[in-house]
């Protein structure tokens, strides 16, 4: 083999090598490129469920339904709410807006969020603190166990189902919790 083959074998391997490489770095972009979006779906969940308890503390009743999908349903102990309309009632409820005069705080824990495509599941903790009007003090009023169900659509991230019981001793309280973080996310519809 004379120089000029020689050349052109060592261009063909360098060439052969640097092919591979750039399908290795395509195959390492790609697989990046899926945890960023995984990533960035997980964080717009998180802001969407954390956004909840200033919304409703400031009395945004249509902001706050507009976290939910048009016919989602808010399932709380003492109240059913399906449809946006319904959960923007409850905000301008007199006894919502009594809780807003008198001082309260929906603090609403950190959520396990899990993805699948367009879809997720969240589970995390709410309090709800209220004032005293006559004291000044501040209470624990309740504590519960929240699943969320989402959807991701042309507008974003909307709750399409949020599932809250009160922490209570009850089976149903902490079995809303574990099924959002046991198994793969998807346990049955609470």
């Amino acid at each position: 083999m004379n120089d000029t083959e020689q050349a052109l074998a060592d261009t063909r391997k360098a060439l052969a090598d640097s092919q591979e490489a750039c399908a290795g770095m395509r195959q390492t972009l790609a697989r990046l490129e899926r945890r960023l979006s995984r990533l960035e779906d997980e964080a717009a969940v998180t802001s969407l469920i954390l956004s909840y308890g200033p919304l409703v503390d400031s009395g945004q009743a249509e902001a706050v339904a507009d976290l939910w999908e048009e016919d989602g349903v808010y399932d709380v102990d003492e109240l059913l709410m399906t449809g946006r309309a319904e959960i923007e009632a409850m905000v301008r409820s007199p006894n919502h807006q009594r809780w807003i005069g008198r001082g309260c705080a929906h603090v609403v824990g950190a959520p396990r969020v899990r993805v699948r495509g367009d879809e997720a599941v969240a589970v995390c903790y709410t309090t709800m603190i209220v004032r005293d009007p006559e004291t000044g003090a501040f209470t624990l009023r309740r504590a519960t166990a929240n699943h969320w169900r989402l959807r991701r659509g042309p507008d974003g991230w909307r709750v399409t189902t949020r599932t809250n019981r009160v922490l209570d001793g009850r089976p149903e309280s902490p079995g809303l919790l574990a099924s959002g973080v046991l198994a793969d996310g998807w346990a049955e519809e609470p």
